[in-house]
Order: C-alpha cells, then structure tokens, then sequence
C-alpha cells in the first residue's frame, strides 16, 4: 500500500494510493477550507464505515449468510478541544432472512476483523454499533 499526498491549494490535498484511486481532502468552510472534499479525520470514519461493510460481505459469504441490503451509519463524535475523535457510535442495518442470531454473530466477527477497526480499537477509540435486521 502507498498514498502520495499532494498539496493543491488553500487547506485541499490530493491523495493518491499509486494505482489509479484519487481522493481531494479538504477543510469544512467554518474552518477555512473549501469543503472540496471530506477532511483527512472524516476520511477515518469513512474508511472505518467503509471496512465493516467489506468486512461483513466477506463473512457472511463464508458463512453462507445471504442478505438483500446492508447500510452502516456512523458517527464520530470529538470532545471539546479534543486533538481527535473520542467515540463512534453508529447503526448496522441488514435485510436478510437469516436469524438476528447469525447476524450478530457475523457482525461480531466482523468487528474483531475489520482492519481499520481494529486501527481504532488501537487507538483507544471506542464503537459501538446498534444491529437492525428486517427479516424480507
């Protein structure tokens, strides 16, 4: 894995992961940039929001568990003055016909594998994440 970051004005950045994957970063307006992208600590969350899903595809397919819908919805939350997030507090919703059981538990799994969670976990920063399962 690399990432090249060039500087591309005002408080925008331009990463590169040296494949040909492109992503502009950048600062809200109240913070003086020109929100021509989500900022770098946004990026994080996304990235984790990202992982639980890819990370939950592969798990369900191992263990057979077919749905319809996933969606993850996160939200970081930074204390006052904080340099970084302090919690991540989110929703995983899946239509599925499989038990709320094999759910949790492949959501469980997914949780202790998910990379950038673990890069959280690390981090001190705890997630919590409230399952839903529609049964369709």
């Amino acid at each position: 894995m690399q990432a090249i970051a060039t500087w591309a004005g005002g408080y925008r950045t331009v990463l590169d992961d040296g494949r040909t994957h492109r992503i502009t970063v950048d600062l809200p307006r109240e913070e003086g940039g020109e929100s021509a992208g989500p900022s770098s600590l946004e990026l994080s969350v996304l990235s984790l929001a990202g992982c639980i899903s890819t990370i939950f595809v592969l798990v369900a397919r191992r263990r057979r568990l077919a749905f319809e819908a996933m969606t993850v919805g996160l939200e970081a939350e930074r204390d006052d003055g904080a340099p970084t997030i302090s919690r991540v507090r989110g929703t995983f919703r899946l239509r599925t016909k499989a038990s709320a059981e094999e759910v949790a538990t492949a959501l469980r799994l997914t949780l202790k594998t998910c990379p950038v969670g673990v890069l959280f976990e690390k981090a001190g920063i705890p997630v919590e994440i409230t399952s839903f399962v529609e049964h369709g």
